[in-house]
C-alpha cells in the first residue's frame, strides 16, 4: 500500500484520531503507520479497504474523494474504535488541502456555478456566511438625489473626520498564529526524524484552527510542512531539503507577522481562501505557446500562454489527476473556454476574442458560464503586439520574474516568471545534474538553458540535445527563470531553426533535418566565467540552515565552533551573515541548568527565531545575486550586504523573539 492508493483525509480528522489515542498507543503510532503501509489495499468506489491482518479489515469511506469525518474510518479489530489502526491509516493518507487542487478555482470564478465543497471554509466554519451578492448581476444604479445646500454656519460646525485605525488581527487569530508558531518551532527542534505522526497531527490541528480563524495562508503552509515531512520520512526521491526549509520558514514567518501586521500587510499575511477572479470585460488575446504540466502529486495537463495587446500575460489550463499520460493527451483537447473549438496546441499559435472575461491576479482565465470566446487571428512572435515582449532588456525581465518566483513572495502579487530573449546558441555545458545549453543574449549575458522536465515521455530533453548541435543559430526563446547565482532558464518554447514557425519544446519534436547542418555533432560551449555569486561564501550559512531541518536543534549545537566560517563571511563583505551564523550556533548549543544542576527545557522559540532570520536572509541575498548576474557588462567578483531593510528586519526578528 502506498499513500497514493489512499484517499485524502481532512486535517481535523487525522488530528482528532491521534489526540484520542492513549499515551501508550501514541508511542506505537509511527510503527503502526510503517506496518500498515506494507499491507495490501484495494478500492471499491468511494471506499478503500486495507487488510490489517488475515481476519481484520480497515475501511476508509471517502464520498466526494475526501475522508471528511472521523466515523468514515472504521476498523474491525477488537479494540476499535479506540485502536491505533484508524489513526495510523489517517496518518499514512495524504492530507486534504481544501485551498488547493485543480478544481479550487471554480468556486472563485464569478461566472462559475460551482458550489463550495465540504472542505471549503464556508462549509467548515460555522461563523462564516457566504455573500449572497457574489456573482449576481448588479442592479441598475439610480440617479443620486441632489445634496442639500450647506449654509456657512453648518459648514463651519461640521466635525473633522475621525481617522480610521488600521485593521489588526483579532485575539482568536493571534491565538491561532501562536499555535502555528509553536508547532513549527517544535518541528525545528525535533528535526525530520523526530517529527513523527504525533507532531504531524499537531501541525494538522493548528492548520485546521488557522483556517477556521480566517488564516488560510498559515494553514496552507502548515499542510505543506506535513506533506514534505512525510515525503522525507518515506524516502521519496522527489523530496528536497530546500523545499522543507522554504515551507517551514513560510510557516514561521507568517505566524510571526500576524501579531504585528496591520491594514494591507495583514490582508497579505492572512491570505485568501480562494483565488479571486475579477471581471475584465472584453479581451483580445494572442497565443504564445503551450507547455505540459506534470506535478509530483500525480496531476497532469497542459497550460497555454496568451498575451493581450498591452503585454499582459494570461493562461488557459487543464490540469487534473493523471500524470504525464494525461498531459500528452490534453494538448490535443479542446480548450475549456467559451465556444471555441481550438485545442491547446492550436491556441498557442492562434488568437481569441473573449467577452465577459474573468481573470485571477496570477493571470488565469476563468471559464465560467458567462464567458464567451471565439477564434480570432493570431500573431507571429515577430509581429506586434507579441514582438514587444522581446524588446524589454533581459535585466528588467529577470527582476520582474524574480519578484514572481521569490521563495517568500506575497500572495496575489501577480507578475509572470517568463523571460523573452533573443539568443545565440553557443553549445552544450555539462553540469552535475546533466547537460544544458549555453547561449548569449543581448548585452553579452551568458545564459544557461536547462530542461524543463526530464520525463522521457516529453520532448524537452531530446529537443535540447538537438539544439546543442546547432552552435551559432539565433533563436527567439521563451523560458522560465531559475533563481541561481548565474543567469539560468528552463527552456519552454523557441522559434523554429528555419524561422518558419514556433516550437513547443515539451510537445513538438525537432528532427535532424530541421537543423542548419543535420550531420553536426553536439558542440561543447567555451568555459563559463564566474558570476557575481561565484566566490560568495553564502553557502556556509545556507548549509547550517538546511542542516537544522533534518537533524534538529541539538545536532546543530554539536557541530562545533563556527568562528572560522564567520571570519570568512566577514572577509567576503557579509558581516550580517557572520553574525547570524554565530547566533544560530550559540542558540542551538545554549542549555541552562537549574539550582540543582538539572538541564532546563531548551529555548525552542529563540532558536526558531534565529533560524528564521538566517533562512530569510540567505533567500534575500541569493535573490540579489541572481538579479546582479543578469546585469550586462563585467560582473563584480564579490557581493556586500549593506544594512538594507531585509537584513535589518531579520535581525530585529531574532531579537524580538528572544
Amino acid at each position: 500500500m502506498t499513500a497514493a492508493q489512499l484517499p485524502p483525509v481532512a486535517p481535523e480528522v487525522t488530528a482528532t484520531l491521534v489526540e484520542d489515542l492513549s499515551p501508550r498507543l501514541r508511542k506505537r503510532l509511527d510503527a503502526a503507520v510503517a506496518k500498515l503501509s506494507a499491507r495490501p489495499a484495494h478500492r471499491d468506489g468511494d471506499t478503500v479497504t486495507i487488510a490489517v491482518d488475515d481476519d481484520t479489515e480497515l475501511r476508509l469511506h471517502a464520498p466526494g474523494g475526501v475522508v471528511a469525518t472521523v466515523d468514515a474510518i472504521t476498523c474491525g479489530c477488537l479494540l476499535a474504535p479506540a485502536c491505533v489502526h484508524r489513526a495510523a491509516a489517517a496518518s499514512a493518507a495524504p492530507a486534504a488541502d481544501p485551498l488547493s487542487g485543480p478544481d479550487s478555482d471554480a468556486a472563485s470564478d464569478p461566472g462559475s456555478d460551482a458550489a463550495p465543497g465540504p472542505g471549503s471554509d464556508a462549509a467548515s466554519d460555522p461563523g462564516s456566511v457566504a455573500d449572497p451578492t457574489l456573482g449576481a448581476t448588479p442592479a441598475t444604479p439610480r440617479e443620486p438625489a441632489p445634496a442639500p445646500a450647506l449654509t456657512l454656519a453648518t459648514d463651519l460646525a461640521a466635525p473633522a473626520p475621525t481617522p480610521v485605525a488600521p485593521e489588526e488581527a483579532t485575539p482568536a487569530q493571534r491565538e491561532a498564529a501562536a499555535a502555528l508558531w509553536s508547532v513549527g518551532a517544535a518541528v525545528l527542534e525535533a528535526g525530520v526524524d523526530g517529527a513523527g505522526a504525533v507532531a504531524q497531527a499537531a501541525l494538522l490541528r493548528a492548520a485546521h484552527t488557522a483556517r477556521l480563524r480566517q488564516l488560510p495562508r498559515g494553514a496552507s503552509a502548515a499542510l505543506s510542512v506535513v506533506t514534505l515531512l512525510r515525503a522525507a520520512r518515506a524516502g521519496d526521491p522527489s523530496y528536497r531539503t530546500a523545499d522543507l526549509v522554504t515551507a517551514l520558514a513560510e510557516l514561521l514567518g507568517t505566524a510571526h507577522r500576524v501579531g504585528t501586521a496591520t491594514g494591507a500587510e495583514l490582508a497579505a499575511v492572512r491570505g485568501r481562501a480562494r483565488r479571486p477572479y475579477s471581471p475584465d470585460g472584453s479581451l483580445r488575446l494572442y497565443g504564445l505557446f503551450t507547455e505540459p504540466v506534470v506535478t509530483d502529486s500525480g496531476h497532469g495537463g497542459a497550460r497555454t500562454w496568451v498575451a493581450a495587446p498591452d503585454g499582459r500575460l494570461c493562461t488557459v489550463g487543464d490540469v487534473a489527476p493523471g500524470g504525464v499520460g494525461r498531459a500528452l493527451g490534453v494538448a490535443d483537447r479542446t480548450v475549456r473556454l467559451g465556444d471555441t473549438a481550438l485545442t491547446h496546441r492550436e491556441l498557442g499559435r492562434a488568437g481569441l476574442a473573449v467577452s465577459g472575461a474573468t481573470v485571477s491576479p496570477d493571470g488565469r482565465l476563468g471559464a465560467g458560464k458567462g464567458v464567451k470566446a471565439v477564434t480570432a487571428r493570431g500573431a507571429a512572435w515577430t509581429e506586434p503586439p507579441l514582438a514587444a515582449l522581446w524588446e524589454t532588456p533581459p535585466a528588467e525581465q529577470a527582476a520582474r520574474a524574480l519578484r514572481s518566483v521569490s521563495r517568500y513572495a506575497e500572495p496575489d502579487g501577480g507578475g509572470s516568471d517568463l523571460l523573452f530573449l533573443d539568443v545565440e546558441i553557443l553549445g552544450a555545458v555539462r553540469e552535475s545534474g546533466g547537460v544544458c545549453l549555453l547561449a548569449r543574449c543581448d548585452g553579452g549575458v551568458l545564459v544557461r538553458l536547462a530542461v524543463a522536465d526530464d520525463d522521457p515521455a516529453l520532448a524537452h530533453r531530446d529537443n535540447l540535445m538537438l539544439l546543442a548541435a546547432a552552435p551559432g543559430a539565433r533563436l527567439r526563446i521563451i523560458g522560465r527563470l531559475v533563481p541561481a547565482p548565474h543567469p539560468r532558464l528552463t527552456l519552454l518554447a523557441c522559434s523554429h531553426p528555419t524561422g518558419e514557425s514556433t516550437v513547443d519544446l515539451g510537445f513538438d519534436r525537432l528532427r535532424r533535418a530541421d537543423l542548419p547542418d543535420p550531420g553536426a555533432p553536439v558542440r561543447s560551449a567555451p568555459q563559463l566565467p564566474g558570476g557575481p555569486g561565484a566566490g560568495s561564501p553564502l553557502h556556509l550559512l545556507e548549509r547550517r540552515v538546511e542542516q537544522a531541518v533534518p537533524a534538529g536543534r541539538a545536532a546543530l549545537g554539536l557541530l562545533g565552533d563556527v568562528s572560522a566560517e564567520a571570519r570568512r563571511l566577514r572577509r567576503a563583505g557579509l558581516p550580517t551573515a557572520a553574525g547570524l551564523i554565530t547566533a544560530l550556533r550559540a542558540s542551538a548549543a545554549r542549555r541552562e541548568r537549574d539550582l540543582f544542576g538539572r538541564l532546563l527545557p531548551a529555548d525552542t522559540d529563540g532558536f526558531a527565531a534565529h533560524w528564521l532570520a538566517a533562512a530569510r536572509y540567505t533567500a534575500a541575498v541569493s535573490e540579489s545575486l541572481c538579479a546582479a548576474a543578469w546585469e550586462p557588462g563585467p560582473s563584480p567578483g564579490f557581493c556586500t550586504d549593506t544594512p538594507t531593510e531585509v537584513t535589518a528586519t531579520t535581525t530585529r526578528l531574532a531579537e524580538s523573539r528572544r
